[in-house]
Formats: C-alpha cells, sequence, structure tokens
C-alpha cells in the first residue's frame, strides 16, 4: 500500500517508537492521527502542519478509542491504517521480598497492552473496512507492538510477558480473518529501544544491556521501529505474522 495521501492513526503517537512513526508517515505524505494520553502530542501535531492531527486517547478505555479513530476518519475522510504503540511496563514480582501484591497492576499491564492493543485493532478495522480496495484488494493495514519479552521475558515481567504475548499470539487469528476485508496485521517484537520507556535507567544498567545485543550493542533507535513500520506498509505479502527487531539480543533471566 502506498503511504502518500493515506492516513493512519498511531496509538501512542506523541513519544517513543510512535512519535517516529508519526514523523516518518508525515514525511512520506501521510496524514497522521496522533493518539496519546500524553498531551504533548499536541505540539508535535502543531509541527506537522494541517496533515496532522492530535486525539486525547486512553487505549484502556474503549469509548476513548472508537471516539479518536471517528475524529480521525472525520478530519481526513477516512483511515488507511493504524500503529499501536501505546504500552505500559508494570515490573512487578510474583513473590516480592516483603507482603505479597494484589492483582491490581497485573490487570493493569494487561488492560493497557493487551486489551488497549485490541481496541485499537477493533476500531481501526471497522473504519478500514469502509476504505475503497486497492491494488490486491488491499483496504488498509494495522501493526501492532509486542515485545521480545513474550519469548524470553526476565524476573519481575509476567505481567508485561503476557501481555505481549497475547499480542502476538492474536496476530494469526485476526490477520485470518481481517483478510476477507482486504485488511493486513503485522505485530513487531522491539528489543532495547531508546525510548521514554527507557528512561529511569541508570548509566551502567544501559551499558550492561547494550553489551547484551550481539550487534549493533546498543539501544535501537525509534527511527529504526518506524523504518520497519514503513515497510511493513509497503509489503502486502507482509500479514499475520511477528518480526522480531532486537540485533539478536536474547534476555537473560534478570
Amino acid at each position: 500500500m502506498q503511504i502518500d495521501g493515506r492516513t493512519f492513526l498511531v496509538a501512542g503517537g506523541s513519544s517513543g517508537l510512535g512519535a517516529a512513526c508519526v514523523r516518518r508517515l508525515a514525511a512520506r505524505g501521510a496524514n497522521v492521527v496522533i493518539a496519546d494520553v500524553d498531551p504533548g502530542g499536541r505540539a508535535l501535531a502543531e509541527s506537522l502542519g494541517a496533515r496532522a492531527l492530535f486525539v486525547p486517547m486512553d487505549v484502556a478505555d474503549e469509548a476513548s478509542v472508537a471516539a479518536g479513530v471517528v475524529a480521525g476518519v472525520e478530519a481526513f475522510g477516512g483511515l488507511d491504517g493504524a500503529i499501536a504503540c501505546a504500552g505500559v511496563l508494570g515490573p512487578e514480582k510474583v513473590l516480592p521480598r516483603q507482603g505479597l501484591p494484589s492483582s491490581a497492576n497485573y490487570r493493569r499491564v494487561i488492560e493497557i497492552n493487551l486489551v488497549g492493543t485490541f481496541h485499537v485493532i477493533r476500531h481501526a478495522a471497522s473504519a478500514i473496512r469502509d476504505r475503497p480496495p486497492g491494488r490486491d484488494g488491499e483496504r488498509g493495514v494495522i501493526i501492532t507492538t509486542g515485545s521480545i519479552a513474550s519469548e524470553e521475558g526476565q524476573v519481575g515481567q509476567a505481567a508485561y510477558a503476557a501481555s505481549k504475548g497475547g499480542v502476538a499470539a492474536m496476530t494469526l487469528p485476526i490477520a485470518r480473518e481481517l483478510a476477507r476485508h482486504g485488511i493486513r496485521i503485522m505485530n513487531i517484537a522491539p528489543g532495547i529501544f531508546d525510548t521514554p520507556m527507557m528512561a529511569g535507567v541508570t548509566p551502567e544498567l544501559r551499558r550492561s544491556l547494550s553489551e547484551q545485543v550481539p550487534f549493533p550493542p546498543r539501544f535501537g533507535d525509534p527511527d529504526e521501529y518506524a523504518s520497519l513500520v514503513e515497510h511493513i506498509v509497503e509489503n502486502p505479502m507482509l500479514n499475520g505474522s511477528t518480526i522480531r527487531l532486537d540485533g539478536a539480543l536474547r534476555m537473560r533471566a534478570e
């Protein structure tokens, strides 16, 4: 699918991986709907001009997701794709040294990372279905953000790994269902990327994490994630799978 002239919604588009996608898609001539709980996306939209719109969106709130999709459709006349980047880490051990935590954090991580991603998929697909078919009958594409933690989660990542594992697991059945509508879906599983999620990492831990990446031995640049998003949009044979983007990193237990 060509990017120029198309409209994409980016959930979690105010910063990090999402903001990189917004900038790259806008540079290719796309309309972008920056959907986020972080109001910083408003300034990003203003910097990109008339082809960008900021809409407040909490992916864990389905009504908020539905309203954001409707706002994007009304602003640009339709929706051709969505990139779901919103997410949280929520680290917590099952058995910490003192006490036993409630399930509140686990539920929160699942609600945002897994159920929130599902909300974005559902409402975006509903809007994309109304687009006229293009080459091969394609109407649009949805890209989700998983994590290598879905395959090798570390100690304290039970909730995060479960949420991202769910995102990976639902990719194929959703691709099979949406095929009849000419809609593709792909999942990207990043390794360690230089995003606000990693902002609190100490220099020592940053160095240790970087050294675990075989090549290149560093944190990923968000624009490298956006570059893969760009390729997925343009390559119609990419559908129903997860792509690891990690420099061959395999996480240690902790």
